[in-house]
This record gives C-alpha cells, structure tokens and sequence, in this order.
C-alpha cells in the first residue's frame, strides 16, 4: 500500500473498514451486497484491497463510466482479477489470449467482434424467440404438477445453454455438460486454478472436434460461419475460433442464466410486484429493464498497461481494476430509490450489458430470454413463493446470480 496516494483510501482501511465486506466470494456479501457498496460508495467510493492479489473496485456510476472508456490503457486483456494460464504477460500476444474478442482491444478485437454481430443482431434473435418459448413451456411441463421447483436449476439453467447450443449447431442434450464445463470454468473455478484449467481443457476438445466436423460438413451455424471467414484476407486460426467458440457458450450460459435466477427470486419473495405484473403485463418491458438494473450479473476486469491517474489515485501498470457495473446501477446519483424495484420506472440508464467498446454483443439475446422466460413463467404459474430463504444460494466471483430458487405454486 506504500505506493498509493493517501487519498486512495483502501478497502479494509481507517475510512472504510471493508475487508470483511468486499469478497466476491463470501456468501454473505454475494446474497445482499447493496449495503456494503452504499457503505463503500459514501465512505470510499474507489478503493483498493489487497485481497485476491490486490486490486481497485468502483461503486459509483460515474467512475464505471468513465473508466470502461479508459481503453487501452485500462486493457480488456485481463477481464479476471484471478491469473488465468495466458494472463501472466502483459506483453504476450493478443491472440494468445484466454476468449478473443472480449481479451482484445480495439482496433484489434473489431473484425472479430463483428463476425459475431450478426447472430445477435435484433432481426437474428427473433428468429430463435419461437424455439425459446417451445423450450420455456417444456420445461414447465415437466414440474407443474409437481407443485414446486427450483426456479433457478429446473428452469433459469435450462434456457441460456439450450439456445446457445441452437446457435452454435452443438447437441442441446449435452447442455447439463457445458454448465458443468462453464461453471468450472468462470464460477466455481474462478478461485481454483487447477478446476479452471480443467474445464477449459474439456471446452477447447470440445470445440476443436466441432470446429473439425464443421470444416467436413458446414452447416448454417455460427462454428462454420468463424471456420470460413477471413480477416485481413488471412483465415483465422483454428486456435482463435475455438476460443471464440468457448467465449460464446461461457457468455451466453452464465450472464443471462443468472439474470433470470435472480429475476425469479425477487418476485418469489416480492408478492406486490409479482401480483402487479399478473395485473399489467404491459409493465414486462420496463420490468425487465429494472431487473437487469437491480441485479445486474457482472463486474468487468480491467489491467492497467500503465500509470493511470483517477480521482487523485494511480493505478500502476499491472494493477488489477473491478468495474462494478452491478454498483453502478444502483448509484443514488443516478437512480432513485436505488435498492427498490420499481417496475413502471421510467428513466432507466442501466449499464448491466456495459457500454463502451466492449458492451455486452449478446444484450438483444439475454433480452429476449428474460423475456420470454418470465412472460411464459407468468402466464403459467403467476402465483409462486420462496419455500426456503435458507437454501437460496449465489454464484460467486465478477458474475453473480441466484443459483438455486427452491418455490411452490
């Protein structure tokens, strides 16, 4: 900490005893952290711990904004506060890199980024709303008369990795296997190299194997859409599609999969506004916005590739950033009654999906998979409660989501 300016005051430190507060892993933090980001956001709104290696996290909604626009200097090359296998140079290659394009920055990341625009454009991802619905009601065929579920494990995991698969042309069946491989990969590996490692290993297999069978048969899908495009008149390295491939199935799984759980918990547990939504569908596009708002899923890394200078504190080449867009979004400067869902809310400036240069490709699908997942949800079983409060669980690290929602109806 001899390092810092004094006026970086650091997490855990005189003005802001937060050590105990802020880890992305404690179980505590992950299932209410509103009030320690209030805490940290009027006591030290950008603060540094040493905890995990060390690292900054904004709270506020005008520093996240303004540095996910400090680029390249706040690179994207690092988007873990943990060392990932590639990260450990500063100088390696971009295309040696974890997930290209998110681990690129511009101008570097553009032609990859927009050979994956297409699938996710609006027009595109209506075209996979009518197989989202089938799925929506098929899942819920399967519990109804149960008289319980959990909202989160029968339902909200059983979407993203389905109609992911669709895009990607890989078998929906093995979807229980890709959430193992994602979760291993960014959640339950996040602090655990050798789980980490290991799950990229069954990815990268995976998507080499489909990448070669794509090469033999090619199909109408996003793997051989990547396996016969250029860039700069060079194809791309099988390497760098793989990669591609991996990013798409991680990203399109664990961020909207834990929008939806949390969706799902807040209304099991918010009976006046589950009941106002049965009352006034019309509300389920500014509902939706609000959830994104209130449970935002991810916190972006950055790493400095030099001295950066904010808010009268340096970030120093090879220090670790957490831009906290779930924070952000719940700024009293910005939002009203922050911590309240307001499901009417009008002026909505959510940053869940990120802005800049590197905002969220896949916002158009993870919204119409909220909305679909809740509107079939509603019209089936409008009346649902939390029957355990004690089994409620979350994801931990720079995703967070509800993980499993145990409800009867």
């Amino acid at each position: 900490m001899d390092e810092q300016k004094p006026d970086a005051c650091p997490v855990g430190g005189s003005e802001a005893d937060l050590s105990s507060g802020f880890d992305m892993f404690d179980a505590d933090y992950n299932a209410n952290p509103g009030p320690i980001w209030k805490e940290m956001r009027e006591t030290c709104p950008f603060s540094r711990t040493e905890e995990r290696g060390g690292f900054w996290v904004t709270t506020t909604y005008e520093d996240a904004q303004a540095l996910v626009r400090r680029v390249p200097e706040l690179s994207n090359r690092q988007v873990s506060v943990v060392d990932m296998p590639e990260d450990t140079d500063l100088t390696a290659d971009y295309h040696t890199r974890a997930f290209p394009p998110i681990t690129m920055d511009p101008p570097e990341n553009i032609p990859l980024r927009r050979l994956l625009l297409p699938f996710f454009t609006p027009k595109a991802v209506e075209t996979y709303r009518p197989h989202t619905e089938a799925l929506c009601n098929e899942l819920i065929d399967g519990f109804i008369d149960k008289g319980a579920c959990d909202a989160a494990v029968d339902y909200a995991q059983q979407i993203t990795p389905r109609v992911i698969s669709r895009i990607l042309g890989v078998d929906p069946n093995q979807s229980d296997e890709f959430v193992g491989w994602v979760r291993g990969l960014i959640e339950l590996g996040f602090d655990n190299p050798e789980m980490r490692a290991e799950n990229h290993k069954h990815l990268v297999i995976f998507f080499s194997e489909q990448l070669e069978l794509r090469r033999e048969n090619p199909t109408d899908d996003l793997i051989s859409l990547l396996a016969n495009q250029t860039v700069n008149g060079e194809p791309i390295a099988d390497k760098t599609i793989v990669k591609m491939c991996v990013l798409t199935l991680a990203a399109g799984i664990d961020t909207t999969w834990s929008s939806i759980g949390s969706s799902m918990l807040h209304f099991a547990t918010h009976p006046e506004d589950r009941r106002r939504l049965v009352r006034e569908p019309e509300l389920f596009a500014t509902a939706i916005e609000e959830m994104l708002r209130l449970h935002a899923p991810v916190s972006v890394g950055r790493v400095a590739m030099e001295d950066v200078e904010h808010n009268d504190a340096t970030i120093k080449r090879g220090d670790r950033l957490v831009i906290n867009f779930p924070a952000a979004n719940r700024d009293p400067a910005v939002f009203d009654n922050p911590d309240e869902a307001i499901l009417d809310r009008e002026r909505n400036r959510h940053i869940a999906f990120g802005i800049g240069v590197h905002r969220c490709a896949g916002s158009n699908l993870a919204r119409m998979e909220m909305e679909v997942a809740l509107k079939t949800w509603f019209e089936r079983i409008p009346e649902f409660e939390l029957t355990d409060p004690d089994a409620v669980t979350w994801a931990a690290g720079q995703v967070r989501g509800a993980r499993n929602v145990p409800v009867r109806f």
